[in-house]
């Protein structure tokens, strides 16, 4: 397939403690995968973070060190980087995208924020709330939570779901109506399935892929062996074989 391939769901060692990739280390894999880019997500301070609990500041530069790292590193590749944020709440996670350092730096308050009022912080900045593997079921997780009313979009294809748990998205995605997104969720130089979005024209900063979430200009897709393929082609990917196992809640109401 013709187009630009980006990476949407990343995770490096310098922030989250799942991540065994340092930023830099991931540039030259992606280029070599035929990414064009990435977005750093790293798992926020209310998730599965392993930034110490230092003064605020220090705490998010910190945090955006493996992006800043990846940044550099492909300064002088034909390679993008850029910026994103994976918050939880009660194990239902959002990729934010269109906030930077000097916003996290500005909004100390955050983690103490509901869902609503976080998502209204980040409609004002003019950034995006995309809630992540909405379908996942793991053992560190109780339940499923779904939250359209502070969801600007689905993300339809992780490539460590499931494919159950991502044919489940795919179908949510599809009665709300609303922008959908793939990833990878990569942790480490990955040899199986990945996952992202596939544009018509190259992406010069967050507020491109922002904007072009929001058009539905992006192709979600699933990368395996150089090859691009659309979810939405993938039966196993977007017709559910089985009911969540997990109990759904539905904007905090069991369902």
């Amino acid at each position: 397939m013709n187009g630009y391939l980006y990476e949407t769901h990343l995770h490096t060692s310098q922030a989250s403690a799942c991540g065994r990739v340092q930023g830099a280390d991931y540039i030259d894999y992606m280029i070599d995968m035929g990414y064009q880019g990435m977005i750093v997500t790293d798992h926020f301070f209310n998730g599965n973070s392993c930034v110490p609990p230092i003064p605020w500041k220090e705490r998010v530069h910190w945090y955006a060190s493996g992006f800043e790292q990846a940044k550099k590193a492909a300064a002088n590749r034909d390679f993008d980087v850029f910026f994103g944020v994976e918050f939880n709440f009660k194990g239902d996670e959002y990729l934010i995208y269109g906030v930077d350092e000097k916003w996290l730096c500005d909004n100390e308050d955050i983690m103490s924020l509901s869902r609503g009022q976080v998502y209204e912080r980040v409609k004002a900045a003019g950034a995006i709330m995309i809630q992540a593997h909405p379908y996942r079921e793991r053992g560190y997780l109780s339940d499923i939570r779904l939250t359209p009313s502070v969801s600007d979009g689905i993300e339809i294809y992780n490539a460590a779901n499931r494919d159950n748990e991502n044919a489940l998205a795919y179908r949510y995605a599809q009665k709300l109506n609303v922008p959908v997104t793939a990833g990878s969720d990569i942790h480490y130089l990955d040899p199986d399935a990945m996952g992202g979005m596939l544009f018509p024209e190259r992406l010069k900063n967050i507020s491109d892929f922002v904007n072009a979430v929001l058009q539905e200009k992006g192709i979600p897709v699933k990368v395996e062996k150089g090859r691009c393929r659309p979810v939405e082609e993938i039966p196993a990917m977007t017709v559910p074989t089985a009911l969540p196992g997990f109990p759904v809640f539905y904007e905090g109401e069991p369902v």
